[in-house]
């Protein structure tokens, strides 16, 4: 049974805004940017969400969303940057950079509507009526305007739950392979215990005499290309992990120039630059290998380890700890954008654990590598399943 095509803007209702700029409240609120959405879980980031006061408001936090609402990212449709308001952020502000789709409860289920902007014939029609080359984008009219497959609201909920259910299984692969990275933060604590208190008594030394931090090249905007050899930008290496989403290409015409800034799969990194009060810089994370070679661009700093006395996964897991990136950030400069320099990180001091202990953590964390890889196999079996049943549900035919 096929179901009848209707208009969304059809069925949402309207969304209230105003300008924190102007207001005369000094009391902060949640904002909610472009930034703030996990576009692989479908999901509001909490660490990416914060609280601002309305004098420092941005000047795209206009709209006021409540719970159950769905938000649909208006900028590059085809990374399908959507959320569901869940009641903790009951009364946050949205960027204007998010089409709200406040749906009428009466006539179409939340749920419905939020799988319905995940399924891959709405996403297609999105990117087919995106408009800027650079930056493409569309309107909240077009996304309104655009058609929804509409069963009865018994039907929607019944869709909704069977979709709930094959949303689960992806979840349950995301939490285990996040509780595999909890359980080796504790092994590490265990192990070598506070890094900045350094309990155990283990010898201490400069990173400046273990590690060598290479920065990026200044790679100008019209260098860039569709094809070539890939960058790595800062946003390539965030606090999620390292992501070829979106990366740039060089095709350069003197690459013997370029040899310093090569990055190979393995390769460890860490973005130097971020925003003032929030956790995106001084971020650790390992060049993956879905290219054979990279080129680094600036802010972004390869760190090498040229010392006997250390090995690569204890550096990783010893510079992404809380306190000891608390040590670099502290000094950030910059009013709005944080930076921090190879300077910062070189004059850090170390704990330097005995060859026995480093090399008993690397065996663990090998052997957890190759379970985290088995886990992240996963998604395109998932993925598939989740593709096949939402067609099917939305064609009428579950």
């Amino acid at each position: 049974m096929s179901w009848p095509l209707v208009s969304i803007g059809d069925y949402v209702e309207n969304v209230s805004s105003w300008n924190p700029l102007k207001s005369a409240s000094q009391i902060p609120f949640f904002y909610i940017d472009l930034s703030s959405v996990d576009k692989d879980k479908k999901e509001l980031d909490r660490n990416s969400i914060s609280k601002v006061l309305p004098s420092e408001a941005p000047s795209r936090a206009r709209q006021l969303v409540k719970s159950g609402d769905v938000l649909v990212a208006t900028v590059r449709p085809n990374l399908n940057g959507v959320a569901l308001v869940s009641e903790e952020y009951e009364d946050a502000t949205a960027s204007t950079g998010y089409c709200i789709l406040r749906p009428n409860i009466k006539k179409l289920d939340g749920q419905y509507l939020y799988y319905w902007v995940q399924n891959t014939t709405f996403v297609a029609d999105m990117i087919g009526k995106a408009s800027g080359a650079n930056y493409p984008a569309v309107s909240d009219k077009i996304i309104k305007e655009s058609k929804i497959p509409l069963p009865p609201l018994a039907e929607q909920q019944r869709i909704a739950a069977i979709l709930d259910e094959a949303d689960a299984i992806r979840r349950k692969r995301q939490q285990a392979i996040q509780l595999a990275d909890d359980f080796l933060r504790a092994v590490f604590l265990d192990m070598f215990g506070d890094p900045v208190t350094n309990p155990k008594g283990w010898e201490v030394s400069s990173l400046r005499d273990l590690i060598h931090m290479q920065g990026g090249f200044a790679f100008k905007s019209g260098e860039f290309s569709d094809s070539g050899i890939p960058v790595v930008k800062i946003g390539n290496a965030n606090k999620v992990g390292f992501t070829t989403k979106e990366i740039a290409f060089v095709m350069p015409k003197k690459p013997e120039k370029l040899v310093q800034y090569e990055l190979y799969p393995g390769d460890l990194l860490m973005s130097l630059t971020g925003t003032v009060g929030k956790d995106d810089y001084a971020n650790v994370t390992e060049v993956t290998d879905h290219y054979e070679k990279y080129y680094l661009n600036q802010r972004v700093a390869r760190i090498s380890i040229k010392s006997e006395r250390i090995n690569k996964e204890y550096l990783k897991f010893l510079l992404a700890h809380p306190k000891l990136k608390g040590e670099m950030t502290k000094n950030n400069r910059g009013i709005r954008q944080a930076n921090i320099s190879n300077s910062d990180i070189y004059e850090l001091m170390i704990s330097v654990p005995d060859t026995e202990s480093l090399e008993k953590f690397e065996k663990l964390v090998m052997r957890s590598k190759d379970i985290i890889n088995n886990l992240k196999k996963c998604p395109d079996l998932e993925a598939s399943l989740f593709s096949v049943l939402s067609q099917k549900a939305f064609a009428g035919k579950l």
